[in-house]
C-alpha cells in the first residue's frame, strides 16, 4: 500500500531537496543549471569514468529512501557521444537489496543473484542515424527520454523476488537528469489532462504525466516527435 506522502506521486528532487545537498550527496563535475527548452532546473553529471561523478540519494549508503511505488519515472538526456550509468538499489521482501544498473557500456544483460546489469541503447532523433540495434555512447542528436522502470515486474522476472520499496539512486556520469519520480500510476506523456478526460482514458489506467515531471511541448509540436519514451 502507497503511503499517503507518496500518493499520488512523489517527486523525489523537490521531495528531498536535491539542490540543498544535505539528503543527497554529489561526486565530482555536478552542476545545477538552467535549462531554457525545459524550462527549469536540470542537473549535469560529467566526467571521465563512472566512479568519479556521480549524484546520490540519500546521502549515506546506510540510509533509504523508502519509496514503495510502483513505478520509477527518470527523465533524462545522456551526453552526446559518452557513455553513462545509472544504479538503483532496491530491496526485496526478503529484506535482500539487488542492485538494477542501466549503461551504454554493458554491451549484454547480465545478473546475479544481487544485480541486473542493462545495457542502454540511447535513441537518436533522426531515425537515419539512429543505431538502434546495440549499445554504445549516446548519438550527437540524442534526445530527453522519460524511462519508465516496473520495478516489481523486473525483479519477479529476472529474480523471482517480490518488491519491497526503493533504497537507493546513484546517478552517475555522463548525463542531464531533470528529476525523478515514483508512482503506483502510469503516467503517459503527450496527453493533456483535456484528452485523459475526454477519451476516459482514466479507466484504462492511462494517466497524464503531472505539469512537473512533464517535458514542455510547443504549440503544434506533438510529445513523440520531440521525446522518447521508454519502458522496461
Amino acid at each position: 500500500v502507497l503511503a499517503a506522502w507518496q500518493r499520488p506521486y512523489l517527486n523525489i528532487f523537490k521531495h528531498f531537496r536535491v539542490e540543498e545537498w544535505k539528503r543527497s550527496a554529489k561526486e565530482g563535475d555536478v552542476a545545477a543549471l538552467t535549462d531554457t527548452r525545459l524550462k527549469g532546473t536540470i542537473y549535469r553529471i560529467r566526467g571521465s569514468n563512472p566512479a568519479s561523478s556521480y549524484l546520490q540519494l540519500p546521502r549515506a549508503g546506510t540510509q533509504s529512501l523508502g519509496l514503495t511505488g510502483r513505478y520509477l519515472y527518470l527523465l533524462f538526456r545522456p551526453l552526446p557521444c559518452k557513455h553513462f550509468l545509472v544504479h538503483l538499489d532496491v530491496t526485496t521482501e526478503e529484506n535482500q537489496v539487488v542492485r538494477i544498473s542501466f549503461s551504454s557500456l554493458f554491451k549484454e544483460f547480465k545478473s546475479t543473484a544481487t544485480w541486473l546489469q542493462f545495457p542502454f541503447v540511447c535513441g537518436a532523433a533522426s531515425e537515419g542515424t539512429a543505431r538502434r540495434g546495440g549499445p554504445g555512447a549516446a548519438p550527437a542528436d540524442v534526445r530527453w527520454t522519460c524511462l519508465v522502470l516496473d520495478l516489481p515486474s523486473i525483479l519477479a522476472l529476472y529474480l523471482r523476488r517480490r518488491y519491497s520499496h526503493l533504497r537507493g539512486v546513484k546517478l552517475c556520469c555522463n548525463l542531464l537528469v531533470k528529476n525523478l519520480c515514483t508512482s503506483n500510476l502510469l503516467f503517459e506523456p503527450g496527453v493533456t489532462l483535456a484528452e485523459a478526460r475526454l477519451g476516459d482514458l482514466s479507466c484504462r489506467g492511462v494517466v497524464p504525466m503531472p505539469r512537473e515531471l512533464a517535458f514542455p511541448v510547443p504549440k503544434g509540436e506533438k510529445w513523440h516527435n520531440l521525446y522518447d519514451y521508454i519502458r522496461y
